[in-house]
């Protein structure tokens, strides 16, 4: 649950200001643990049938062919978006760790940080399912929780900035505005689990007597006390101690001391790369599975390299030709992750169970729809124009 997103939640505080930003993130927190617990309890609400993927829950709510047609889409394009960030995120990670413990050694370019990290998920992306990962997953999970814990830990004995301020940074009522979309979405990416949730809940033995749903709720109830105990102390301390001129990722603020930086660094690339894993298995999934079924390949060894290699070295090309951290957060946040996080799964529950109308159920599925809708349509148009701006000023490939 706590993906690289965290490091960005203090510029996000920066960009929404103090007040609306604390509600958005205690709203942010009530509404997707609501949801996730929705889809735990609907991946076997029919008897002898589990759904094990996000488009089955949606084709039984919607039909077969809307169903595919809704969830599918949106699916692809926050598991891509994810890895294309992670992808940044790790590039960005070494290149501060080299500067950090070699300050007089040569600049080397951010594409070639990128190539690096991709390199390892030329060879993890051929495991074969989510139980060989495990292992990875583990230590990201550690690497994220320490990470965050150096964050803010770090800013903490740092102190206040002596010329720190909280107002907003844009000198335009438009910037401000738009800033504020931007910041919208930097906090919905952080909340990004649901999009594999059934997939990881498929892994769980199930029986009648004893559902999946109970340890798996279990479980959820642990992440999102982890994610309290990450997101909030980063991006309050953080905010707090830079204020508005605080960086995109929270570490590149941060340079003493030199080797706990430099050591966290190294867990954020510890961390992404589980994590790009946990985001990339479902899409090698749907690939693989189009391919043999729709277009009648053999599901042979060969094809399953091909179409991972593909896929890894299309996310590096993408990660290394758009580089920009805060603004692909934004972007992706709004448009991808606020749909699948914050009121499809309220959608489908509507769809399936209609609860009595203006009834409790009722009005809590309909207001984080609206607040999710607000998210999808504002954030990107903030996002979008942050990479715009970051690309007027940008060399390509540098």
């Amino acid at each position: 649950m706590v993906g690289a997103g965290v490091l960005g939640l203090p510029y996000a505080m920066s960009q929404l200001g103090w007040g609306p930003g604390v509600a958005v993130f205690v709203l942010s927190w009530v509404i997707t643990l609501y949801t996730l617990w929705q889809m735990v309890e609907m991946h076997e609400m029919v008897p002898g049938k589990r759904f094990d993927r996000y488009h089955e829950l949606g084709q039984h709510a919607f039909g077969e062919k809307l169903g595919l047609y809704i969830v599918v889409p949106q699916q692809l394009i926050v598991e891509i978006g994810v890895c294309i960030v992670y992808m940044v995120t790790g590039g960005k990670s070494l290149k501060k760790f080299h500067e950090l413990v070699c300050e007089d050694c040569k600049p080397i370019k951010l594409t070639y940080f990128i190539m690096i990290y991709a390199s390892v998920h030329f060879v993890l992306s051929h495991l074969p399912n989510f139980n060989s990962i495990s292992g990875v997953s583990l230590a990201a999970a550690v690497m994220s929780l320490s990470y965050s814990t150096i964050a803010w830990a770090a800013s903490t004995s740092k102190g206040v900035r002596e010329d720190v301020e909280y107002g907003y940074k844009a000198k335009s009522t438009a910037g401000t505005v738009f800033n504020f979309f931007s910041g919208l979405g930097d906090v919905a990416f952080a909340y990004a689990g649901h999009n594999v949730v059934l997939e990881i809940q498929a892994t769980i033995p199930s029986t009648p007597e004893k559902p999946s749903k109970g340890p798996m709720w279990k479980g959820v109830i642990v992440a999102y006390i982890v994610v309290a105990l990450c997101y909030f102390p980063v991006a309050l301390v953080g905010y707090y101690i830079f204020g508005n001129s605080v960086e995109d990722n929270i570490l590149i603020s941060l340079k003493k001391p030199v080797w706990l930086i430099a050591t966290a660094n190294i867990f954020v690339v510890i961390h992404v790369i589980g994590s790009y894993q946990i985001y990339a298995m479902p899409v090698f999934d749907m690939m693989e599975t189009l391919l043999v079924k729709k277009l009648n390949f053999r599901p042979t060894t060969i094809l399953r390299f091909c179409v991972r290699n593909f896929y890894v070295a299309a996310t590096m090309f993408l990660g290394m030709t758009f580089p920009f951290f805060g603004g692909l957060l934004a972007f992706f946040g709004g448009f991808a992750f606020a749909p699948t996080t914050y009121f499809l799964p309220c959608i489908i529950w509507l769809a399936i169970y209609k609860p009595r109308k203006y009834g409790l159920s009722w009005w809590a599925n309909w207001v984080c729809i609206v607040f999710g809708i607000f998210l999808m349509v504002l954030s990107p148009i903030g996002g979008l124009r942050t990479i715009v701006i970051q690309a007027k000023e940008y060399q390509f490939y540098s």
